[in-house]
């Protein structure tokens, strides 16, 4: 089965009894209050980011420097909304790391291959999970909300010092969406899905002229 967004995208119910700390991967998607798009614009199927999108690359990309035992995979920034795969450390091993999967194709994993194509901060390269105990700590909803708090705080200082467009409220919708990657042939499609999101921008459901 294809990886259909318009049946996966954008719900935000978690899974309930599920324990969002243990070790896995996970599919999470994030939308701008009211779908503004403040975080650049898609030109020619390629996502630039303006200085708001640089910030919440760099909130991104500094993830694992300041969490344990959390990593980062494939990302995409787009106009109005943030696509990106969290691993919690000791997921099965069986699941391949970032750019050593037969799906991915050459130059798409940052740390594993050459990055040609893609933009900065759009992958990063992961170690494997072989003979890494479990770990309790983070649980995804700690994570997302830590990304959405220090991302509003640093946008709040871009609004004041650098006019930066205001946002109404709060900067990022309420709830979040999540995904439960259950095995590699899922992680892969994900994956090409998060990278090519630029590409399909003017079909996306977030998407608007406004």
């Amino acid at each position: 089965m294809q990886y259909d967004p318009q049946r996966h995208h954008r719900r935000s119910i978690r899974l309930k009894g599920y324990d969002y700390s243990q070790p896995g991967w996970y599919f999470v998607t994030v939308i701008i209050q009211d779908r503004i798009m403040l975080l650049g614009n898609v030109i020619d199927e390629k996502m630039v980011l303006n200085d708001a999108g640089q910030m919440i690359q760099t909130v991104w990309d500094e993830i694992p420097k300041y969490y344990p035992g959390i990593k980062i995979d494939v990302s995409q920034i787009m106009p109005n909304h943030f696509h990106g795969i969290i691993q919690i450390v000791g997921a099965d091993p069986r699941i391949c790391p970032l750019g050593q999967s037969r799906g991915i194709a050459k130059g798409q994993s940052r740390g594993i291959a050459p990055t040609e194509g893609i933009a900065k901060g759009q992958s990063r390269g992961i170690a494997p999970t072989e003979g890494i105990a479990p770990t309790k700590g983070l649980s995804l909803p700690d994570v997302v909300q830590r990304f959405k708090t220090l991302t509003t705080k640093r946008y709040i200082d871009g609004v004041k010092q650098n006019n930066w467009p205001r946002f109404n409220g709060k900067l990022w919708q309420r709830n979040y969406w999540e995904h439960i990657i259950r095995n590699e042939l899922e992680l892969n499609r994900i994956r090409r899905y998060i990278i090519e999101n630029p590409k399909k921008w003017n079909s996306d459901r977030d998407y608007s002229d406004s």
